[in-house]
């Protein structure tokens, strides 16, 4: 019977008492409180992932994976190109120019920047480019542009849109910035107004005969990588000092930063949903042990330990607490499952691909809720368990 007087008072504390409902309706409170919380940490953190992510596959594609940008000028050029594609035949280059530009059509007028690209190297770096050329073909003077450039310009294809460069050029007895009229050929919809609206891609000879550029220099090659991080660092190893490269998260860190602090900062104020209901088992606990101080004191005079009488109300509030994640857990995956499965929310698709929620819980994020909810409950169940073993026995068996 010692043995087991742990468990046995364990459940007969957990039985519903009616002459103290309020006490069980404290500990059920508690295990609803940390229920909901675990749930929605969970919902919520696979929430921030899910955006996170589409968010980094939006910027990836239009910002590309690596770029090799020259130190100064005529760094980067056909034989800088043909050496990296020869010491890395499992990456795609392409190499291209950029001016920044003033697109006009009638009174409309809009900044942005023109790329000129080969069209066949650079639909092997962005797969929102190949969708577009798909089954166009682009000559001298063509033009690809954005979807948001399209919709506020009212243009259709085969359309004259005009480029105002920011280099100028002598004209008589002044200078004139150059103007160049390009055809409107395809358009191209990354589901990211800021970039359908700023970037305009042209054959790299049409932007390179604009600026005057030599057909064998570059401003720049973007690389696409299954692994950016990684092959940045053997890149660098084979690049010569008058060039660098870059990730496209370099060009991204303040946005990402503040991601990760809003991530960090939810959390924070979602866990406190747990703590409060951690309170409830607090003083769910502290009231049965007002309220049990009797039997505390018989069983103590009768030999029952100070520590078994800890790990009964210890064990007591792990009871409620892991119940309470369990139930969260179950509720918090379902829910996961239900809003990525079914279009309960609906999402704007001209800014998501899907119209569902992206949902995405990391195993990292699972096991901090679930250790961060497990030690919350853990550390409320300590002081009231500790109270309880300190019951003076004669006190209390006097005034019984």
């Amino acid at each position: 019977m010692k043995k087991n007087i742990v468990p046995y008072l364990v459940k007969r504390f957990l039985r519903f008492d009616k002459d103290q409902p309020f006490i069980f309706i404290s500990a059920l409170l508690a295990f609803l409180g940390i229920s909901i919380g675990v749930t929605v940490l969970l919902i919520a953190m696979a929430l921030m992932n899910g955006f996170d992510n589409e968010f980094k596959k939006k910027l990836t594609v239009m910002n590309y994976p690596l770029t090799v940008i020259p130190k100064f000028y005529g760094a980067v050029n056909e034989n800088l190109l043909i050496d990296l594609e020869s010491k890395f035949p499992s990456l795609h280059f392409s190499p291209y120019v950029q001016s920044s530009v003033m697109v006009k059509s009638g009174s409309n007028l809009e900044g942005g920047y023109l790329f000129g690209v080969n069209f066949k190297d650079e639909a092997t770096v962005n797969e929102i480019l190949a969708k577009a050329i798909k089954g166009v073909k682009f000559h001298r003077f063509d033009v690809l542009i954005g979807k948001s450039l399209k919709d506020e310009f009212d243009l259709g294809i085969d359309e004259k849109l005009m480029y105002i460069f920011t280099s100028v050029e002598p004209g008589g007895l002044s200078i004139a910035p150059k103007i160049k009229r390009f055809k409107v050929r395809s358009v191209f919809d990354s589901g990211l107004s800021a970039y359908d609206k700023a970037y305009s891609y042209t054959t790299l000879s049409s932007l390179q005969r604009v600026l005057h550029m030599p057909s064998n220099q570059y401003d720049g090659i973007h690389i696409y990588s299954v692994n950016p991080r990684k092959d940045i660092a053997r890149i660098k190893k084979e690049l010569p000092i008058s060039t660098s490269i870059r990730g496209w998260w370099e060009d991204n860190v303040n946005f990402f930063a503040a991601l990760e602090m809003e991530k960090a900062s939810l959390f924070i104020v979602l866990m406190l949903i747990i703590l409060i209901a951690a309170i409830n088992i607090i003083s769910s606990l502290l009231m049965t042990v007002m309220n049990r101080r009797g039997e505390i004191a018989l069983l103590l005079s009768l030999g029952t330990t100070t520590s078994e009488i800890k790990k009964v109300f210890l064990y007591l509030g792990v009871v409620i607490g892991i119940s309470g994640i369990l139930a969260g857990i179950v509720l918090g995956l379902g829910g996961i499952w239900v809003l990525g499965t079914f279009d309960l929310i609906h999402l704007p698709k001209d800014v998501y691909p899907t119209s569902t929620l992206p949902l995405d819980l990391s195993i990292q994020d699972f096991f901090m809720i679930i250790s961060g909810a497990f030690v919350i409950v853990v550390a409320s169940a300590y002081y009231p368990a500790k109270k309880a073993s300190e019951v003076d026995i004669l006190t209390v068996l006097r005034n019984e």
